[in-house]
Formats: structure tokens, sequence, C-alpha cells
């Protein structure tokens, strides 16, 4: 299931559901091949059609399906008018960065009339991923799942699910969010615009979410239903259970729901999460899980969402994820750490002559707003071209100051650059991500390519380095992708270096993004 949202100026954003049974999966093989082509396609919503970039003429485009030990081959065949490249976020591309797909950092994009072969494989994953366009905000409407299934013969290690299903989740708010690309009939004109999934009564099944969104948390949730969480960003867990889930953009969770309550039509509701003092588009998105036999005229139950800045559940429900660390699946938290890393994330405002009062919010990290090059990072990297980066990034800020203390209005101009930090080979990794109060204090959920990390701690307010490692989790700590680091808060993350390459990291908030809230590891 995909979730998103649609702007009112711009693009549509969304959560992707989709509906699968296990038995209709494709049979194991070693090579997956797929065509996508990228075009553009109007499409429908809310009153009227507007001209969207699609994959193969699809609204969100099609579920990428594998193994574990497959090898993907995806041709990628631009004839839309805009340059194209796609990352397939969350896969390692072990040593094969030239597939990992963000434009300028592994790959030039792919111009109009051209393509551009993906190969890669998939060594020790699976679960749920996503694959979304890694240029400017096309990734508005150009994303959809990864699945990847265990080796054959190799069980999940929660109960077996009757069925699954893909669910999916923007600087102008947007009209909707929408699940699967649908808003629900709680919008106009959107009756026909609302996905449904079939359930039987007794069956369990396995919703796979992924927040697709440009740039809001997601609270989710199913009328009437409980959620077992069992994985997030392609991890097992040790699963609990919760009435409604929190989800970044660029994460992903895959929940058991029981089809146990009396029979009839249920909301599944999607709403933003916002805790600082900023616009947001607060209106729920919805889906129906309708019990078999039920007719559509039977009215559908809403869920009871947690309130939009419900800070104290959002915490509470971070702090229950912990990685499953069983003999088959440990949790391999590196213990010594050769390299500490502290970065604030702030924003700023830099002089702009020909904007509006000559000025322009920028995003930083200690203090660098990061400059998009125009030969990629990788490339410069393995062909040692000079003057494409530095290898500078400070492991700092330059100047401590109070983080999250008072909001911070004056002297707020920003460095700019390309600079890029060095790290060893094979070398340990702890980042401190510190969130700030210049100007305002927010969330930002962070990704790293080419890896997964541990969340080995989190907290509101200043970072202490005498006195929070001490509450580190080292044992069984979240393994992902990407995380949220909270709003005038910190997030401490843990990694080994062993994947050679360029390997970006930012805030997956486009808008942010934009900004220059971002960086990479050489």
């Amino acid at each position: 299931m995909a979730m998103g949202k649609i702007l009112s100026s711009g693009p549509i954003l969304l959560f992707l559901l989709y509906l699968v049974a296990l038995v209709s999966l494709p049979a194991d093989a070693a090579v997956k091949r797929y065509q996508f082509d990228v075009q553009v396609k109007n499409v429908s919503r809310l009153c009227h059609a507007k001209p969207i970039v699609t994959v193969n003429g699809m609204f969100p485009g099609p579920t990428i399906y594998a193994r574990d030990g497959d090898r993907v081959v995806i041709n990628v065949t631009n004839y839309a008018q805009y340059n194209m490249s796609i990352h397939w976020h969350g896969l390692k591309q072990f040593r094969n960065g030239w597939a990992d797909g963000p434009a300028y950092i592994t790959q030039c994009p792919i111009q109009n009339g051209n393509s551009y072969t993906y190969d890669f494989n998939v060594t020790g994953q699976k679960g749920t991923l996503w694959w979304h366009a890694h240029i400017f905000w096309l990734r508005a409407t150009v994303y959809g799942a990864i699945v990847i299934m265990p080796k054959q013969g190799t069980p999940f290690p929660f109960p077996q699910p009757y069925r699954e299903t893909n669910i999916g989740l923007p600087p102008t708010t947007s009209d909707a969010h929408t699940i699967n690309g649908k808003p629900g009939p709680l919008f106009p004109c959107s009756e026909k615009h609302t996905f449904a999934m079939e359930v039987e009564q007794g069956k369990t099944y396995l919703l796979r979410i992924i927040n697709a969104a440009l740039n809001d948390e997601l609270f989710f949730a199913v009328a009437g239903h409980n959620m077992t969480v069992v994985e997030i960003d392609a991890v097992y867990t040790k699963p609990f259970t919760t009435q409604a889930i929190l989800i970044a953009p660029g994460q992903t969770t895959n929940v058991l729901v029981q089809a146990n309550q009396a029979p009839g039509r249920y909301f599944m509701a999607a709403r933003p999460f916002m805790d600082a003092p900023l616009t947001v588009d607060n209106k729920t998105a919805t889906a129906i899980l309708q019990y078999k036999g039920i007719p559509n005229t039977v009215l559908p139950i809403l869920p009871k969402l947690p309130l939009p800045n419900d800070t104290a559940f959002a915490l509470s429900y971070n702090a229950k994820l912990r990685s499953l660390d069983s003999p088959l699946y440990p949790a391999n938290v590196p213990l010594k750490v050769d390299r500490r890393l502290f970065y604030t994330i702030g924003l700023g405002i830099n002089p702009c002559p020909t904007c509006l009062n000559g000025t322009r919010l920028t995003a930083s990290l200690n203090n660098i707003t990061f400059v998009m090059p125009h030969i990629g990072l990788l490339q410069a990297h393995y062909f040692n071209i000079k003057g494409v980066y530095t290898a500078d990034f400070p492991d700092r800020p330059p100047q401590p100051f109070n983080y999250t203390g008072a909001p911070l209005t004056a002297n707020l101009g920003t460095t700019s650059g390309t600079r890029l930090s060095k790290i060893a080979f094979n070398s340990t990794v702890e980042l401190v991500l510190q969130d700030t109060n210049l100007l305002t204090v927010e969330s930002h959920p962070f990704h790293l390519h080419g890896y997964n990390f541990f969340v080995v701690g989190t907290g509101i307010g200043n970072f202490d380095p005498a006195k929070d490692p001490a509450k580190f989790n080292l044992v069984d700590p979240p393994e992902r992708n990407t995380v949220g680091v909270p709003t005038g808060g910190w997030t401490a993350i843990r990694f080994r270096a062993d994947n050679p390459g360029v390997w970006f990291m930012h805030c997956h908030l486009e808008l942010h993004t934009g900004w220059g809230l971002k960086t990479a590891f050489v």
C-alpha cells in the first residue's frame, strides 16, 4: 500500500496499496527482467484531469517482485520531456553504486528518448522496499513497490498470512493524500477513486505499507482492527500490536491484520503527523477493508487516528521498534566505533538577488548547504576527476550552540559547497543527527543510500555526549535505511562502512532536499 497526496499546483503523491494472493507470486527465478517506459499520462482525480509522469502508464507504477539471491535487470526508457533517474530505495547495491539511481550522484539522468539499464543483485535482503524517481520532484508520481520474498523454503518468522497487500502514502499543501493513487470517498468526485480490499472472516492479511509522500509523516490505522508490526524497511522486527502506526517519507512497514471483527466495511485511513508550527494538509485519505459478502451500501466505520500533533504517541511508537535479533536474523550492532560524527540540521536564509525580498530559504548540515554537481559524484570519484567535489565535510558543526533552545533568527547564512565526508573502508561509524531551532524545529526523515543502519538512540533536546550514550540500545535496536529525527531532538545511528563507493545521505522531505539538506559519503 502506498500513501501520498495530490498537489493543488503540482503532481500527485501517494500511499501504495496492492492486493496480491501469495499463490500468484512469480516462481523462483535467477533473473527478473522489467521494462519501465516513463511517459506522461492524463489522470482524473478530484473532479478534473491533469497530466502526470507515470511508468508504463500506471499510477502507482508496477511492483518489482524478486527473491533473496535474484538478479534484477530493469531497462528504463524515458519518453517524458523531463530528465529521469530511478532509485531502488533500501537495496544495498553491494559494490554496485552505478545502479543506485540518484541523479548527479551515481549517474547522469536519462534524457528524453534515451534508455538506461539498472542491473543489480538482491543479496541478503527480504521484505518490502520501494523504487522512486530521484530527480527534482518527479517521485511525486513516479514510484512503486519492491517485494522481496525469502529464498525458496525459508518461511516468514511470523504466522503465514492468507494474503498480502501493498499500501503506499508534499510546497503548496496538497489537495488530498491518496492510498494507492486514490483519495477515497471523503473527497469530492472520489467515490470511484477509492481503493477497496476484500477480506474473509477469520483470515490474516499482510499489509505492505510504503510512505511515498513528498513531505509528510503519516499516521495509518484500520478501523476496529489492531495491527501487528512485523517488519520495517525490509528488516524483521519483534512483533508488537498497535492500533495505529507512524511512518515517515521513505519508510516501509509490514503489519498483520486479522479479519476477526463483525463483518462490515471499515475505513483504512492516513493523515499527517506534524508537531512543529508549520502548515500541512491535514485531510484524511481513506481506503476500505470490506468483508466478503457485505454490500457496498453499508457505510464504513472511521478509525480513531492519533491527533496530528500527538508527539507522545510518535515517541512511544518508535520506542517499541526492535530488531528481531534471533539466531537466523541477528542484530550485528557495531560495539566499537572508529569514527564519531555529529551533524546539525538547520534552516538558513541566503542572499538571492533574483528572489522575492532578495533572499531565499536554505537548509544545511553543519551549516553547509549542499550544491549538486554537474558530473556524477561516483563518476568523479572512480575516474579521479578533479574539481567536482571536496572530501572535507566537517565531522561536527563549526560552532557549538544551544541547538534546541529559543528560536534563532539572526546570522542565518550558510556556506554552500559540494563537500563530502571520506570514510575508511570497513570502519564503523556513529552519526548523531541533531535537529536545531534555526527559524524553527522540525522532524526530518534521513535516508542513507547503500546501507542499513542501527538506530541506537534518540531523544528530545540537545544530545549530551557525556550521558546519552549510556542509554543506547546496543542489543536489539531497530535496523533500517530511513530514520526520523524527532522535532527538537536527536537520533544516533551506527553502521559499518563495508560498501565502497559514493553514497548519498539526505532528508527525505523533498522540499528540504531541494533546499540543500543533503551530503554524501565516499
